[in-house]
């Protein structure tokens, strides 16, 4: 990996904003939006991915879950003194783990997973996690809405006009019903989670089909909401390095219009239902650590129906939607995202 030093200029930025509006689109379609030629900004493109500075992966949508095709759920891991990093790296490799990180507060390690129904999720905590070597504990909370997630995060380095013109240029969609996932899908998702880029000729040397199959699966997944492509781009390159977890309680007749209020703000990467003693999550990114009492004042200040319960920072956030992450935030490398084996015996 090749080492990426100072801050994205202009151009970087521009282009990793174009990638998170349109995160599969060609060159020439980025280049003509943000008003440079298509072979720099692929070169461009290049240089960011190869020190792990930016990249585009795709990870199951809320969509996939609303359908009954799966569920998401945030476990807290204690671990014995000695034993965290161990714990963490064998907890990284698992294909539908898709987030680990270690935090501050009551919890060593937080842990995103994603099962295809609740019995393979029950599995994998007692059988997997009741396991492990190094595991004190665990609490297991089910998330029942996510109202709004990373994929709509941007960097905001494109003025208005050059939106429109990224947005008008995309491919017109009609409306396409979620449908049950095929093998076949399931492979071209765990491909694509790994690089969100991929060419459908690429994808279809790895997954064995035709790239005429291939476009049209990609295509359905992708019109459907039940894959979801995302430009990341390492935290301390985005001017928000701190990642901030907040876990909340309101009313429940309340829970909707609070989360809808809470994912306006800016810093918003996550806001989830949660089912437990407390029932919205909530990730931002903030500029310090100063700034993480700042946004809760003016959450609280905006949002008074809403009580924070618990709070934490990640201090290390070790595994991103698949993407594993070295102690800066950089990309070293990734674990495809598949859960088809979760839960078997």
């Amino acid at each position: 990996m090749q080492e990426f030093g100072g801050a994205l200029d202009d151009l970087d930025q521009a282009l990793v904003h174009a990638l998170q509006i349109a995160p599969r689109a060609g060159w020439a379609r980025i280049g003509a939006a943000i008003g440079v030629d298509p072979v720099t900004v692929a070169r461009r493109w290049s240089r960011l991915t190869e020190a792990g500075a930016a990249w585009v992966g795709c990870h199951p949508a809320p969509a996939l879950a609303e359908s009954g095709q799966g569920c998401l759920a945030f476990v807290e891991v204690d671990c014995a003194n000695g034993r965290l990093s161990a714990v963490a790296h064998a907890l990284a490799a698992e294909r539908h783990v898709v987030a680990v990180e270690h935090v501050s507060g009551g919890r060593d390690l937080l842990l995103t997973v994603l099962a295809p129904r609740l019995s393979a999720l029950t599995h994998w905590v007692t059988h997997r996690l009741g396991s492990l070597a190094g595991i004190v504990a665990t609490r297991t909370h089910l998330a029942s809405t996510v109202y709004t997630e990373g994929s709509r995060w941007r960097l905001r380095a494109l003025d208005s006009a050059q939106i429109v013109r990224l947005t008008e240029s995309a491919p017109a969609r009609g409306d396409t019903p979620v449908f049950e996932l095929t093998d076949l899908d399931s492979a071209l998702l765990a491909e694509l989670s790994v690089d969100g880029r991929a060419t459908h000729r690429a994808l279809a040397e790895r997954c064995g089909a035709s790239p005429d199959t291939v476009r049209r699966r990609v295509n359905r997944l992708l019109a459907s909401g039940m894959a979801q492509t995302r430009c990341e781009v390492a935290r301390p390159l985005s001017e928000w390095p701190v990642s901030l977890i907040l876990w909340g309680r309101t009313a429940p007749g309340e829970l909707r219009a609070v989360a809808e209020q809470v994912t306006g703000a800016r810093e918003v990467r996550l806001c989830a239902g949660v089912i437990g003693r407390h029932n919205l999550k909530v990730i931002a990114w903030v500029r310090s650590l100063d700034d993480t009492q700042r946004f809760e004042v003016r959450l609280a200040e905006r949002l008074p129906a809403l009580t924070v319960i618990d709070r934490a920072v990640a201090l290390w956030p070790m595994k991103l939607n698949g993407a594993l992450l070295d102690e800066r935030g950089y990309r070293t490398g990734a674990v495809p995202i598949d859960v088809r084996q979760v839960g078997a015996a």
